[in-house]
């Protein structure tokens, strides 16, 4: 009972907040187009703004970040030094990484500051080097949504279930030359919300897709001053694969097929201190929502009609407040990470999303440490905004096991 108040609780928040988001946004739209209120007048200015218009799509669990080290420095992860999670961020640079084997496991509490304790994000990850050129890697990630108790429109109880969804992925990896690497990815994704109930008529089925990745990793040493320093540049595209839905019906949604660009600056400070400083750039390659425009006129929205590989290149140009509208679209994130003889370390970071897109900002810090074959590292991430964030004020951590350090110890 206690638990099933929390959920209801949660759904009040969240649907209260929606709606009068919904509501501050028709005050000021018309067509399209930002409005501000004189509070003593009424009469209403335009500020130059379009509203708000976030891109969404199906199973956005896929964008969730898995691990502590990339959430510690605002969700950055394609150009830092190659890890197990690499398999999330960019695979292409596991073909750099120094270790032969190795396996990461993280756990994240969802919602965990409204007091749920079923609602969470699994992710087991790792990788294999073939030899010095060649890398393979597997992630398994699993998102459970705890147990929901379902109702008819009446308010009958229709029964309770525990909805979930996870991806299964693996990826080979391959060094083109000293500097330059490209991978790929094959992904099965499957989503069970709400199997075996019946709305309007329609019996809810499980979503299932598949999905590849590709990446590219450039890696080439720096040398300023008397420092030595290396500079990473990465480019992956993530979940490009067919549409998915829950019932037989012909309107599907799209994957949240995702273009990113991050670059690494790792600078080796003395023979004990390194430092890095590094940048991510995201965009989702999903059509903008443009719900008004039908022009064959079959109650579907047209954007909603498009094929997945024609909704990623509509994706660059189609917002309809033109490059600058599709220049918000791309999420901002920059990270630092200081470590000491490899054995500890600090890091912070922040995420910037425009306010017409999510509005999601948030600072996030960090730690990591190792020890012989385990690495821990522990995030926090600290809300800037007065929206929500499934993680405000969450701790989360993962745990690497490092299967070279074991063979050296013997």
């Amino acid at each position: 009972m206690k638990n099933m108040l929390k959920k209801a609780l949660l759904f009040l928040v969240f649907t209260s907040a929606a709606n009068f988001a919904i509501a501050q946004v028709s005050a000021r739209c018309i067509d399209g187009q930002g409005y501000s209120t004189d509070p003593v007048t009424g009469q209403s200015f335009p500020t130059g703004e379009r509203c708000a218009n976030a891109v969404t799509s199906a199973v956005p669990f896929l964008r969730i970040t898995p691990d502590a080290r990339g959430g510690a420095m605002g969700d950055v992860g394609i150009a830092t030094s190659a890890d197990p999670n690499g398999m999330h961020y960019n695979q292409s640079k596991l073909a750099f990484a120094d270790k032969n084997v190795a396996i990461s496991a993280t756990y994240t509490p969802w919602m965990r500051n409204l007091g749920l304790t079923d609602v969470y994000l699994a992710y087991l990850s790792g990788y294999v080097k073939l030899d010095k050129f060649q890398a393979i890697g597997f992630g398994l990630r699993y998102f459970s949504l705890g147990s929901i108790d379902f109702t008819d429109e009446n308010g009958q109880s229709l029964g309770s279930g525990n909805p979930n969804e996870w991806e299964l992925t693996g990826s080979y990896s391959r060094k083109l030359s000293d500097k330059f690497s490209a991978a790929i990815g094959a992904k099965f994704i499957y989503s069970n919300l709400a199997t075996g109930r019946v709305v309007e008529g329609n019996e809810i089925k499980p979503g299932i897709a598949g999905a590849a990745d590709i990446s590219m990793t450039y890696k080439t040493p720096l040398k300023i001053i008397s420092q030595k320093s290396d500079l990473t540049i990465g480019l992956a595209i993530t979940n490009l694969g067919s549409k998915i839905t829950y019932t037989n019906s012909v309107n599907r949604d799209f994957l949240p097929t995702n273009m990113g660009l991050g670059f690494a600056w790792r600078v080796n400070l003395d023979q004990y201190n390194t430092f890095t400083i590094t940048s991510d750039l995201n965009k989702l390659l999903v059509p903008t929502p443009r719900p008004e425009i039908d022009e064959d006129g079959n109650g579907r929205a047209d954007y909603k009609e498009l094929s997945p590989v024609r909704g990623v290149f509509t994706s660059f140009s189609d917002a309809p407040g033109g490059i600058s509208e599709e220049w918000k679209e791309v999420t901002k994130s920059i990270g630092l990470e200081y470590w000491y003889d490899d054995q500890f370390a600090i890091r912070a970071g922040y995420f910037y999303e425009n306010y017409s897109k999510g509005n999601r900002k948030y600072l996030s810090v960090g730690l990591g440490v190792k020890y012989s074959i385990f690495g821990l590292n522990f995030s926090y991430l600290v809300p800037t905004t007065n929206n929500r964030n499934p993680l405000d004020n969450t701790l989360r951590f993962s745990l690497l096991f490092d299967f070279d350090a074991l063979n050296a110890d013997e």
